[in-house]
């Protein structure tokens, strides 16, 4: 399709680039080819002469003097190539886009409103997680009717105002979360120079909130940036709600707060087995092996918390962790285990209950990869790369569910029959 509005490269400019920059010192242009989602650039393709990251950086200050603004220059790898560059590692070549194609849209007036509304939602599901977690202590006819299908009169809701008051410390762990998250991407982007849209919060009355939607609104420079950001608000949210888990736990066995206890059924702790294996260390073998355990509200938003954050680091789409594998190990990396993430959640093997609503959401709004850095062909850090790998075998390890024999055997719950 040939493109006729202004988005295309101007052919004279590309005449002026490739005499002004390309040459027997930086890059010998040996063809070109259309580049971008549409064709609405340049890929020169030839041989580099010089280490990559010094001469990507010459030839992006040589474009500011010639172009000003006007271009995005974006080193790539050469697609097709047949072989690896003779210096080491993939054949590179050079994307020009202008700048209106290839930096992101600014949010909208309207996409503000979106997101309150959502975390105005987002406050609400919170809130109704805290006052399901009292379900013990709600009266009956309250319970039946948000239990029983066939109850058509309402309850008078004033009777449950006091337990709005006591259903909001769970429901500001569960926002603090959410935002410490926020603040982690954040505190990662700002020293990068890299700007971030605003969060929409996903609504879900079973864990408060599935996490937020957080786009990036500046090109990023390099690989290790994608890296960084993406996993400094899953690593901040998490490091919060352990925290709140642990001390939740702890208070769960100190008799001087039993009055802010909350019943839930053994079997909640098989939904997970690494945090299931804690409370069973740290709870003991009596208190797992009852109908129902008495609990801190910190237990529940630091497993909420915990629960969110491990969704949001799986490796797929434009999800946290799969931002993250994309800038660590690639997109071919990000493919296979976006491929492997569907079908372990297609099959109910993470997340339980929650892995097909979770699986749709990601379907619809967080399927599509994140578009190429500037400098995208040089790896990241080994150091990332362990940190990414140790993080998603904690992933797995939380969104993976204890079976009843395994759980038996581990003493997680009380498991009833087989």
């Amino acid at each position: 399709m040939e493109l006729l509005g202004p988005e295309k490269v101007d052919t004279a400019d590309v005449k002026v680039i490739k005499e002004k920059l390309f040459g027997y010192s930086t890059f010998w242009v040996t063809r070109e080819e259309p580049f971008g989602d549409l064709g609405e650039g340049i890929l020169f393709i030839g041989n580099i002469r010089g280490k990559r990251e010094d001469v990507f950086a010459k030839l992006q200050s040589q474009l500011a003097e010639v172009m000003g603004d006007k271009y995005n220059l974006f080193m790539v790898e050469e697609p097709n190539s047949e072989g690896d560059d003779p210096r080491g590692g993939p054949r590179v070549s050079f994307g020009l886009l202008r700048r209106e194609v290839s930096d992101p849209e600014q949010t909208t007036l309207w996409q503000y409103v979106i997101a309150l509304l959502l975390f105005l939602l987002t406050i609400g599901s919170s809130v109704e997680l805290g006052i399901a977690s009292q379900i013990n202590r709600l009266p009956p006819e309250v319970v039946k009717y948000f239990t029983d299908p066939n109850a058509v009169e309402p309850p008078d809701m004033q009777t449950l105002y006091p337990f709005v008051d006591s259903a909001l410390p769970l429901a500001y762990g569960v926002l603090g979360v959410q935002i410490f998250h926020e603040v982690g991407h954040l505190l990662a982007a700002f020293p990068r120079k890299v700007k971030l849209s605003i969060p929409y919060f996903i609504p879900n009355i079973t864990l408060g909130s599935f996490g937020a939607i957080t786009q990036f609104k500046s090109i990023l420079p390099n690989r290790n940036a994608k890296v960084d950001i993406s996993l400094a608000g899953p690593f901040a949210g998490a490091a919060l709600s352990f925290s709140m888990f642990s001390v939740g736990l702890l208070l769960s066995s100190n008799p001087d707060v039993a009055a802010d206890f909350v019943q839930v059924p053994s079997t909640l702790f098989q939904g997970s087995l690494f945090l299931g294996l804690i409370s069973r260390a740290i709870l003991g073998h009596t208190a797992m092996h009852a109908a129902n355990v008495s609990i801190h509200p910190l237990v529940i938003a630091g497993w909420c918390g915990l629960t969110s954050s491990a969704f949001n680091m799986l490796p797929v789409g434009c999800l946290d962790g799969g931002r993250a594998v994309q800038g660590a190990f690639g997109k071919n990396a990000l493919v296979a285990s976006g491929l492997a993430t569907y079908a372990l959640l297609g099959l109910g093997v993470l997340g339980g209950p929650l892995s097909l609503p979770w699986g749709l959401y990601v379907l619809i709004c967080q399927r599509t990869p994140e578009k190429p850095c500037l400098n995208d062909v040089t790896e990241a850090g080994t150091w990332r790369k362990a940190a990414l790998t140790v993080a998603i075998v904690l992933v797995v390890l939380i969104l993976l569910p204890v079976w009843d024999e395994l759980a038996e055997e581990l003493g997680i719950g009380l498991v009833t029959s087989f």
